[in-house]
């Protein structure tokens, strides 16, 4: 890190521009679709920046001697070093360096919580001024390079003829797949579904992370030696000894969170109803959003949403597109707790969402055909806070308001699908059916089998499950140097 920043063209970028100088360039605001014509629009809602305005943005890095920002970052990216190069026009070695630590950096730049993570550690901030934007750099560099038609790969180390089997093709097994190629050894990786990318595919909607970009940073591992099998169900179509008497001598567990979460209240049973989890993926996946689809969804005039999350604003601004006239998001808290990104609900409410915030659904009314009509909601008013930090919502007795809807989409929160974690003997569950590990290394209590993302966590950011990604793969190759030849 120190070798490369006092590199001469470093040296070079810093006396072209003093910090001073620096600090008076205003941060760079994205390109968007207009808010008429996106809510009724699949097309991506950012946009992207130009080479000029990524080539200011990156000026606004003052390239400081300790990067805070790289610790905010849970893999790790060497972020003074790409955005250095993007300054100096050199965005195939900003892209390259990006590729060093995260295997989706095209998906990172448009879905990452970056004010919460890097972001909020520049030190921009510290002198009252606006963080660079790294986020949107990082989207820049990696559409930059795919777009140029000339994709580097990271280098790979000799082949070891480790196999290596990865269930779940979602962020944390797409992220430890590639790190363990480079590590030479031989990865496979089994999807449940009948399309590679997990929650990237089936839970975040094209216009905000297209199908397209997340296929090709998968063809990306796949030229590096990644192997992916479809349609297969660890559990059910494979199980355990299936996987080790097929060679492979080490697992990473990351199938994802994927069981919805419902409150148990009246009428939840009723049409009308349902999961963001089967909402999304029904359109996400199964095109439900195309009148020829052979997996339809009803779209609702009168839709709300139950939730505060990004998960509930995909959803939200999902049922926006599919016709809904009236788009509600109903959160128990006031908006300030909410933990959906401040982009998704600044965008929500350009493209006309509604907030009823400090409301919480209490039971569901149905018509004579058994499809939801109504939604009887309690008042809230905020107490102390809880155990997350945020504070405590408590009814307001005998304030409750009934609401006409004829489509609920409910999107508090998932958990891991048992099948998976049942389909290792022995392997150690909590009460809450994630998968028990070590902290430090991701190790299950199971030789050589590690797990991360949502598995683990019960439901977090892509970022934070590529960093379990990472983080598993470096603590598995670790423990099979021991046994690698020197020559390895």
């Amino acid at each position: 890190m120190n070798e490369n920043r006092n590199a001469p063209w470093r040296e070079a970028l810093r006396k072209s521009l003093k910090n001073k100088e620096r600090m008076t360039i205003p941060r760079v605001q994205m390109p968007e679709l207009d808010a008429e014509y996106r809510s009724h629009s699949y097309d991506e809602v950012n946009r992207g920046l130009s080479l000029e305005q990524a080539m200011l943005e990156a000026q606004r890095c003052l390239d400081c001697p300790d990067p805070t920002c790289i610790t905010g970052c849970p893999v790790e990216i060497n972020i003074p070093g790409f955005i250095k190069n993007i300054e100096r026009n050199n965005i195939s070695e900003a892209a390259k360096i990006l590729k060093e630590t995260s295997a989706l950096p095209a998906v990172c730049g448009r879905v990452c919580p970056q004010e919460k993570q890097c972001e909020c550690r520049c030190i921009r901030l510290k002198m009252k001024s606006e963080a660079v934007a790294i986020g949107y750099l990082e989207r820049f560099a990696a559409d930059y390079e795919r777009e140029s038609g000339f994709i580097s790969l990271p280098k790979r180390e000799k082949s070891n003829g480790i196999k290596i089997a990865v269930v779940g093709s979602g962020p944390a097994g797409l992220s430890f797949a590639g790190d363990m190629a480079k590590y030479g050894y031989d990865v496979t990786v089994f999807e449940a579904l009948h399309e590679i990318g997990g929650v990237l595919k089936y839970g975040i909607p094209e216009f905000r992370l297209p199908n397209a970009i997340v296929d090709v940073e998968i063809e990306n591992l796949q030229r590096m030696g990644v192997t992916f099998i479809t349609n297969c169900i660890v559990g059910k179509t494979l199980s355990q000894d299936d996987l080790l008497n097929e060679g492979f001598q080490g697992i990473f567990i990351a199938g994802g969170a994927g069981l919805p979460n419902f409150m148990n209240i009246p009428g939840e049973n009723l049409a009308g109803v349902l999961s963001s989890n089967e909402y999304l993926t029904r359109v996400n996946l199964m095109g439900a959003n195309r009148p020829e689809t052979d997996t339809p969804v009803f779209s609702g005039k009168k839709a709300a949403v139950i939730g505060g999350g990004n998960t509930a604003m995909d959803s939200v601004r999902t049922a926006r597109r599919l016709g809904a006239e009236q788009a509600l998001i109903i959160y128990r808290r006031s908006e300030e707790e909410m933990p959906a990104r401040l982009e998704e609900v600044h965008h929500a409410k350009e493209e006309g969402v509604i907030f009823m915030n400090l409301y919480n659904p209490i039971q569901y009314l149905g018509d004579e055909k058994g499809r939801v009509k109504q939604m009887v909601l309690q008042k809230m008013t905020l107490g102390e806070p809880d155990a997350s930090g945020r504070r405590r919502p408590v009814e307001i007795p005998g304030a409750i308001e009934t609401v006409d809807v004829d489509l609920v989409i409910v999107a508090i929160g998932v958990s891991p699908n048992p099948i998976v974690p049942q389909a290792f003997y022995g392997l150690n569950v909590s009460r809450w059916g994630t998968i028990i590990v070590n902290q430090d290394t991701l190790q299950t209590d199971l030789p050589k089998i590690y797990a991360g993302g949502d598995m683990v966590r019960g439901g977090a950011t892509v970022i934070l499950a590529m960093g379990d990604g990472r983080k598993a793969a470096k603590n598995m190759h670790e423990s099979f140097r021991q046994t690698l030849s020197p020559d390895m």
